[in-house]
């Protein structure tokens, strides 16, 4: 996740708290450096810590005065049976947050916050045929989660992963994501998108726009209609607010509290 997350309730969470929350220091097992500025990094994961793909969870620096702690929410992008905890995130130049984040090496420890949160699961859906799963960024961390997860998908008979940045070697995990794609017998469909390098991704354009004039469904030779296809959105707010009135317009409806709906959104920014 963002430096800071997208609804109004991880907005709250993300400010320094009055009073430290439950938390415990976990050691960084691995860091992974796709670019100087975006980064994978593994922690412990404590016991009697379940989460489900698309959760969130809060990391603090520094650790050594938690009550004082920047906090900061990133989605969980290991599975779920995973003994540990793996985040994508992107290093924010004079971030509160990960300016102290970019000198720690593996073996050093941050703070790890009890709880899980978040609405961003698949299970918010209304049953459907296939799953889109639309990202911008560190928003393809959820799906990460879930092509982890054994079983996660088992309901659908086809999911689609687009994953839009601006240069490719800001496409983090596509080989891990490639590989299962190309044998899958077109149950995966993994559409990298590069917008800033011409040539250098299977399409170019933003997915807005792709999605308008119809390119991103003939490459994967299906349509996207509400009575069979089910959206999941995760990326930047004008992606995010682009993506909501494209897909309302054609007949979409959000998933609200105890009503399963056709299409779901994350923020990050």
């Amino acid at each position: 996740m963002a430096e800071t997350d997208a609804d109004a309730a991880a907005l709250a969470l993300a400010k320094p708290a009055s009073r430290a929350p439950r938390s415990s220091a976990q050691r960084i097992r691995a860091i992974r450096r796709w670019t100087p500025a975006l980064w994978s990094i593994r922690i412990e994961r404590p016991a009697n810590y379940p989460f489900k793909p698309g959760h969130y969870a809060r990391l603090g620096l520094p650790v050594d005065t938690p009550e004082a702690a920047v906090w900061r929410p990133y989605s969980i992008v290991s599975a779920t049976t995973d003994s540990e905890l793996e985040f994508l995130l992107v290093l924010i130049p004079g971030g509160a947050f990960t300016s102290q984040l970019a000198v720690l090496r593996e073996g050093d420890t941050v703070l790890l916050e009890q709880a899980v949160f978040g609405f961003f699961l698949d299970s918010q859906l209304a049953p459907g045929d296939t799953l889109w799963m639309l990202a911008t960024g560190t928003g393809l961390g959820p799906y990460v989660s879930l092509l982890r997860t054994p079983g996660a998908l088992d309901r659908y008979t086809r999911a689609v992963l687009v994953h839009s940045v601006r240069r490719a070697d800001e496409l983090a995990y596509r080989d891990e994501i490639e590989a299962p794609a190309a044998v899958s017998h077109g149950r995966l469909t993994y559409v990298p998108i590069v917008t800033r390098e011409p040539g250098v991704g299977v399409l170019a354009g933003r997915i807005p726009q792709l999605i308008t004039d119809g390119t991103l469904q003939a490459h994967v030779a299906h349509t996207l209609d509400p009575a069979d296809s089910r959206v999941m959105v995760c990326g930047n707010p004008e992606f995010t607010t682009g993506m909501r009135a494209l897909l309302a317009e054609r007949g979409f409806t959000p998933c609200r509290r105890n009503s399963p709906g056709s299409m779901l959104f994350e923020k990050y920014w």
